[in-house]
């Protein structure tokens, strides 16, 4: 079996990697190629890639280049996990908007919308030369944002499954406070990508027993600090949302904050730095544990799990991913690109039937649907007006005055990786 990571050359990478050759059971590869065009970084990472490898007894052969037509050749899946501008992009994404009084985020408002206009196209011509390369290949879509980007896959006709790993994050959390075994916990995790709640937590399966009012009255302190939301938000609302409903629930609050202390870019430049400088040290044969501070906890298992299901392998028959909503959320479109628990094996992913979800939530949602539809037409066609009606539809932007801004910013700060520019 050979699995190929396109943005092999990240940070991230030897995350995966330790989680590759600790589940070889459940993904039993024998080959893994890692594309990136900084060949810098590709020798630092591929260089621990193959000691955490020999260290645990790994037998899979571990291969580097920058060629991304050879390196996906034959590949049985592919992982996209590129960020296209690197870190400085990301920077900016994370501090033009607040000029407005707008958060600035990599996924989500102005920031997201950037990186989906920037993302897309690259993503788009990668999977057309997988597609060439190997027509019964697997996209996996870790790279954010993450269902702007699926939807952009799927619409193209790839055979394409987008992954986050914040429920795996749930998950394990929950299961840790209950005391039980990860896969007895099973999330009612619905909405969209980085805007999802977890509305029941159910022991055994997806019939179990509901455990989140307990988990709630037990350890909801410890919850909505890690959230960084009031406890009383959680006690209302009676559900769990993403960290990233954040955001939206307080977001002049986040704004705030964001104006007083360095970018969320900054820190991980320097991390960075610093993870990479770690990598280049010929006796380490593990993921040091800085990397912990990096994000994307869980990531490696979240990814072996779907890669299995969706190779014939041995991955767990419910997953939380990014795939069509196929009328699971009736208000809306079946080609909208959801976030849920969903059947997933050799054919694809299917969403499993939901409960019909509270006003409160399917309002956001059905917004942000539509914001995303919007910046997806931007990101294929381009045009300062497809801009400037995405970000008006934004519930973060949502006036005039603030869309035609971030619109003129977004523009001048992009237009290297903009073609229509």
């Amino acid at each position: 079996m050979k699995l190929t990571v396109v943005g092999g050359g990240s940070t991230y990478t030897p995350e995966l990697i330790d989680g590759f050759a600790r589940l070889r059971d459940t993904l039993p590869l024998t080959e893994l190629v890692l594309v990136d065009p900084a060949a810098d970084r590709l020798d630092l990472v591929g260089g621990l890639a193959r000691r955490i490898f020999a260290k645990q007894d790994h037998e899979g052969k571990i291969t580097t280049t920058s060629d991304l037509d050879a390196g996906v050749e034959g590949a049985d899946a592919v992982l996209l996990q590129l960020r296209v501008g690197g870190q400085a992009a990301r920077e900016q994404d994370e501090t033009w908007p607040l000029e407005c009084g707008c958060v600035g985020q990599e996924t989500t408002g102005a920031g997201g919308l950037a990186k989906a206009l920037r993302t897309v196209p690259v993503v788009l011509d990668i999977a057309e030369r997988v597609r060439r390369a190997n027509p019964d290949a697997w996209i996996i879509d870790f790279t954010n944002p993450v269902g702007i980007v699926t939807r952009a896959l799927l619409q193209a006709g790839h055979k394409a499954v987008g992954l986050c790993n914040v429920a795996i994050g749930f998950q394990r959390k929950f299961a840790g406070l209950l005391g039980v075994a990860p896969s007895e916990v099973h999330l009612d995790h619905v909405g969209l990508n980085h805007l999802t709640w977890e509305r029941a937590v159910r022991v055994g399966g997806p019939e179990g027993e509901n455990v989140l009012p307990r988990l709630l009255a037990e350890h909801g302190d410890a919850i909505a600090d890690d959230l960084r939301l009031p406890r009383p938000v959680l006690d209302r609302l009676g559900v769990v949302p993403s960290y990233y409903l954040r955001y939206f629930y307080a977001h002049d609050e986040v704004v705030r904050e964001l104006g007083t202390k360095p970018s969320r870019a900054a820190e991980v430049a320097a991390m960075e730095k610093e993870l990479l400088e770690m990598y280049g040290d010929p006796a380490l044969d593990e993921k040091p544990a800085l990397l912990g501070k990096r994000g994307g906890a869980f990531y490696s298992e979240a990814a072996v799990d779907l890669a299995a299901s969706l190779l014939g392998g041995g991955g767990s028959p419910y997953q939380v991913v990014n795939t069509y909503n196929n009328g699971t959320l009736p208000f809306l479109p079946d080609d909208a690109v959801i976030e849920t628990q969903a059947a997933v094996g050799a054919h694809g992913a299917a969403p499993l039937p939901v409960a019909p979800l509270d006003p409160l939530y399917a309002g956001l949602v059905a917004n942000v649907t539509a914001y995303e539809a919007l910046a997806l037409e931007a990101a294929l066609r381009g045009g300062r007006d497809r801009v400037f009606k995405a970000l008006l539809a934004h519930p973060l932007v949502g006036q005039y005055a603030y869309a035609d801004g971030l619109t003129d910013r977004l523009i001048a700060h992009n237009r290297e990786h903009l073609a229509w520019a």
